[in-house]
């Protein structure tokens, strides 16, 4: 068997993308690659080689990620694959072990995010689940929402994408600085969200269609979607932000009322969406709950230092990682709503958790407590968990809006 090497990718894009193709067991169109070649950065590509054979890769593009009380630099990890003649020989792992030492020894980007195709993977390299999201079907027939104050003076219109680009990209950036797990939108992700895939055209979908809510000629809420027809019509909603309710509400109603097609379906509603509220039969929308953010701290210190906490929070942390061995031990982690330090210490830990459990605690999701319930988190001083739990969570529920 011969050594596999782990190292900085050297290569083109034109040399990694049949790598992609194999490792993800499909052909992606060009259309499709081109939109990742856009947000490659191959500074940061790390491949595993056989020979002169690129068979394993990680990548990672950097962004500015919401957390509670601001934004923080972070790793997007994306275009991880190992080909199929060489899994189960640990290549995967060193490309992850790999990754994570250079962000650390980087120490710009604390924490590393990624949205996995198999989540049962990346819970072994310290990945926890850090948001989640609803994936709802709305039928046509169950489309009637309560009533909203002020819509009426909401104006919603039709716009090309492309030209309404710079208004929407600035509401979505917006909004994200108040919701943990958006990612702010720059140039290469504003390409990303508004191109249009030669897949789903294959599908029988339109182009991406964009409509603007407007008051007095202000930008207060934007939705993109494209319709299908196929077996049967619906709305393929790709999403939906706005300023205030009224905005919002009329937004969905343009959305759940399509001529001539049955239903609507939107993969990323948030779970605190007021949409599902408004709907009058509480039965309308199919949702199923998915996975969204999985979330790495790579250096506790900066990461937990990077955010607020809800409540003022004095408490020692024990935490256990055996794949980073520098985040393991006692960090006493003071703050709150103002801002946080975390340091190393010599203490006794109040709670003792791994890094993963960590991770999924890190947006502010309503974790901490529940994961103490499974037996997940040990508590060693009594009230420490309650209270660290209500310190971490955030005014608004985890979402990422947009995939990578």
């Amino acid at each position: 068997m011969t050594t596999i090497g782990i190292g900085r990718f050297a290569g083109e894009w034109d040399e990694l993308r049949g790598m992609v193709e194999l490792a993800f067991s499909a052909p992606w169109s060009e259309a499709q690659l081109e939109t990742e070649r856009r947000v490659w950065e191959p500074e940061r590509s790390i491949v595993a080689l056989d020979g002169k054979d690129v068979v394993g890769h990680t990548g990672a593009f950097g962004h500015l990620l919401s957390v509670p009380g601001g934004q923080v630099p972070a790793a997007g990890v994306t275009l991880v694959g190992v080909v199929s003649t060489h899994r189960r020989r640990g290549i995967l792992r060193d490309l992850m072990r790999r990754q994570l030492t250079d962000l650390y020894e980087g120490g710009t980007e604390p924490l590393a995010v990624l949205t996995a195709s198999e989540p049962v993977i990346y819970g072994r390299f310290g990945y926890g689940l850090a948001s989640d999201h609803q994936q709802v079907t709305i039928a046509r027939a169950s489309r009637e929402l309560r009533k909203v104050a002020g819509i009426e003076d909401v104006q919603v219109r039709f716009a090309d994408p492309q030209e309404s680009l710079a208004r929407t990209t600035a509401l979505h950036n917006e909004e994200a600085l108040s919701r943990p797990g958006m990612i702010h939108h720059g140039e290469g992700f504003q390409y990303y969200v508004t191109h249009d895939n030669v897949t789903t055209a294959l599908q029988g979908a339109s182009p991406l269609r964009c409509v603007l809510a407007e008051r007095d000629g202000e930008l207060v809420g934007y939705a993109h979607y494209r319709t299908r027809r196929t077996d049967k019509g619906f709305v393929d909603v790709a999403r939906v932000h706005s300023r205030d309710l009224a905005a919002h509400a009329a937004l969905w109603q343009l959305l759940l009322d399509p001529d001539l097609l049955g239903e609507t379906k939107y993969e990323h509603l948030p779970s605190d969406d007021p949409l599902l509220s408004l709907l009058v039969d509480p039965r309308a929308a199919r949702a199923t709950t998915l996975d969204g953010l999985w979330a790495r701290l790579a250096d506790v210190g900066k990461a937990l230092a990077a955010r607020t906490y809800a409540e003022e929070l004095d408490v020692v942390l024990g935490i256990e990682d055996d794949f980073l061995p520098w985040n393991a031990g006692s960090w006493h982690l003071a703050g709150g709503p103002q801002g946080a330090t975390c340091e190393k210490t010599d203490r006794t830990p109040d709670l003792v958790l791994g890094v993963r459990e960590l991770g999924t605690a890190y947006l502010g999701r309503p974790s901490l407590a529940l994961l103490g319930a499974a037996g997940l988190v040990d508590e060693r001083t009594e009230g420490a968990l309650a209270a660290t739990s209500r310190a971490f969570l955030s005014h608004r529920v985890p979402w990422l809006d947009t995939g990578f």
